[in-house]
């Protein structure tokens, strides 16, 4: 597809897919490493990601179809995808590694992103779908401890626990995060028992006002 896709392609796309599937009456969540991102994480140059209902996925990719992306149809059986002109994956997912979609959508939260309002994946999900999607013969903590570290204040790290409890991986990752001092809270711990806050960051790029 020619070169990497740079970040300001990746927001660009993402403000057109958000836009389309918003005017097709598709629910929908920002997903991935843009949903970090819009809470004060890193910048991403991977895919682009959304989660929605199995029900709703075949019309989201026609409301991509309608503003000019190409539509595939891949071996996976939890998402579709969709490629902009810009070389930018977009990919649509209804099946989120060990997790409910209904769910995820439920706990989704309304943030302004690039001076849209859109639902964005609860980071517990993201983390928890990242960590459940590690296998013996793909591990990578890379990107995880990256994403702990910027918005480890964020996170409520006692329900990341229980949404990954019995995977390896995640005992693993957590045995790293308590070492490296990131997690500031027991193991089965709620955020709500606590009484803090979640904190919400809105995030703009250059050339644009905050909303």
């Amino acid at each position: 597809m020619g070169d990497q896709p740079t970040f300001e392609d990746i927001a660009e796309t993402m403000k057109r897919a958000a836009a389309a599937l918003r005017d097709a009456d598709v629910p929908f969540a920002l997903a991935g490493s843009l949903a970090t991102w819009a809470r004060g994480g890193p910048e991403t140059t991977h895919d682009l990601d959304f989660v929605m209902r199995p029900s709703d996925s075949e019309r989201a990719a026609a409301a991509l179809e309608e503003v000019g992306m190409r539509s595939e149809d891949p071996p996976e059986e939890w998402l579709l995808k969709a490629w902009d002109g810009n070389g930018v994956l977009v990919d649509l997912i209804f099946g989120p590694s060990g997790l409910d979609p209904d769910k995820v959508l439920e706990r989704a939260e309304t943030i302004s992103v690039m001076s849209m309002e859109l639902r964005v994946m609860a980071l517990e999900d993201v983390i928890a779908t990242k960590v459940l999607s590690l296998t013996e013969h793909s591990v990578d903590y890379a990107t995880l401890l990256v994403m702990a570290r910027a918005l480890r204040e964020q996170i409520d790290w006692g329900a990341v626990r229980r949404r990954t409890a019995g995977s390896p991986f995640a005992d693993a990752y957590f045995v790293l995060l308590d070492r490296l001092g990131i997690t500031s809270e027991p193991a089965g711990r709620d955020r709500e028992d606590t009484g803090r806050e979640r904190v919400h960051v809105e995030v703009t790029t250059s050339g644009e006002g905050r909303s």
